[in-house]
């Protein structure tokens, strides 16, 4: 992307939403946040020294309704720099978000979204959520994410035209993705992408091959009186890559790690089914791949939701069964919460005041991950953040490979 051409988007974004408020007959708003924290590690690693980061963000989002209410143009723009050199220095514009680091700024969202009787289209840069459970859900294929860190994940919006239909109990969503947009992985050279220890001191770089062709998928959802449910299919790829470790010399010795995206095809449903004394909850996803490479599997999620006065109580298991594997080193996130125990308790104290408990412990016991948070408003657009990360477990399981990533944070926010 040429810089003249990331100069007239910028310039193009700039014009349509400064322009908006000037039009009598049309609705333009806009909100915004500015966000600071500060990350704490009291271990070190074999292949990152540091024990602190720092990280700030501006991110601002604008919307435009029309005067007849069919038309909404929706933008969010953001930027954001630290000090651990997650995101890059450069002054490159994103879009496609296919960059190793973080981009300094980025388009997170920019679309067109159109309304007229039963039917609403969307086209451009948007964020697509099919799942409905908490803490993993197989059925999110058009949602890539940033696992720069694997426990502090963030949704990346694709490029993409979508249209719902909603008739009735029933609603039919279709989505056609022309440009894949991967999830974005853990740095070679930090905590988050672990390294045997005799690897030592080996040189590593990093490469990609993106794949080329569309992505497409379509669900079916319905609403009764007792019941939600609803079923999905998806044609693309997956967005997290398969490692293929490269040897570029053997002295001095240097190593890249080539990320691949395999072909992916996947077909599952949910449901959430109100009961007495609880919800219950459930999603699950077949998938299987041309790739040979690629791991063939079922995931699964079923869950318990229950609101006690100011409590919400959830609690469930996550599992999977592989039907095929494929090659050793593939980056599945996904299943690393699988075969899991998960439960979440949050407790609103007060208009401004909440207190959040989550975990996840694997059913062998080698892995888990818990968390506790506090969050408080103050001066009605302050929010202040604090909370306590928790890993153990074995190296050989996916969370317990971060045992030495525990960590505290504080989070200082400014909403507008």
């Amino acid at each position: 992307m040429s810089a003249l051409f990331r100069y007239r988007c910028w310039v193009c974004i700039a014009a349509i939403f400064s322009c908006a408020p000037q039009a009598a007959s049309g609705d333009f708003k806009q909100k915004g946040y500015f966000e600071s924290y500060l990350r704490a590690f009291p271990q070190t690693t074999d292949n990152d020294s540091g024990q602190a980061v720092a990280d700030s963000r501006f991110v601002y989002e604008p919307s435009y309704t029309t005067g007849n209410k069919q038309l909404t143009f929706f933008a969010s723009l953001e930027t954001e720099i630290d000090s651990h050199h997650q995101t890059d220095r450069d002054l490159e514009f994103s879009w496609w978000d296919r960059s190793e680091r973080r981009p300094l700024f980025s388009v997170r969202r920019l679309s067109a979204l159109y309304r007229k009787g039963i039917l609403t289209a969307e086209f451009g840069k948007q964020f697509i959520r099919w799942g409905k459970t908490d803490i993993l859900n197989p059925t999110d294929r058009f949602t890539p994410k940033d696992y720069v860190s694997v426990i502090d994940t963030e949704y990346l919006a694709v490029t993409a035209a979508r249209f719902t239909v909603e008739k009735n109990a029933n609603t039919l969503d279709l989505v056609y993705v022309p440009r894949f947009t991967p999830s974005r992985a853990p740095l070679v050279d930090q905590r988050w992408l672990p390294f045997p220890a005799n690897v030592g001191n080996i040189p590593i770089t990093t490469s990609a091959i993106y794949p080329s062709g569309s992505q497409f998928g379509i669900r079916f959802g319905r609403v009764e009186k007792n019941i939600e449910y609803s079923f999905s299919y998806f044609d693309g790829y997956n967005t997290l890559p398969i490692f293929q470790p490269q040897i570029l010399s053997e002295v001095p010795p240097r190593v890249n790690l080539l990320r691949t995206y395999a072909k992916l095809r996947a077909g599952g449903g949910d449901f959430a089914l109100p009961l007495r004394w609880f919800t219950v909850k459930s999603e699950a996803e077949m998938l299987s791949s041309p790739t040979a490479a690629l791991d063939e599997y079922a995931l699964y999620v079923v869950q318990f939701e229950r609101q006690l006065k100011e409590w919400l109580f959830v609690g469930g298991y996550t599992g999977d069964a592989i039907t095929r594997h494929g090659a050793p080193f593939q980056f599945a996130a996904d299943r690393g919460l699988a075969r899991a125990v998960i439960g979440r308790a949050q407790w609103t104290i007060d208009p401004n005041r909440n207190l959040a408990f989550e975990a996840v412990v694997r059913q062998n016991g080698q892995g888990m991950y818990g968390k506790a948070e506090y969050s408080q408003t103050f001066k009605q657009h302050w929010r202040a953040t604090v909370s306590m990360v928790g890993i153990g477990g074995s190296s050989t399981d996916f969370l317990g490979q971060y045992h030495h990533n525990s960590f505290g944070s504080i989070v200082l926010r400014y909403s507008f």
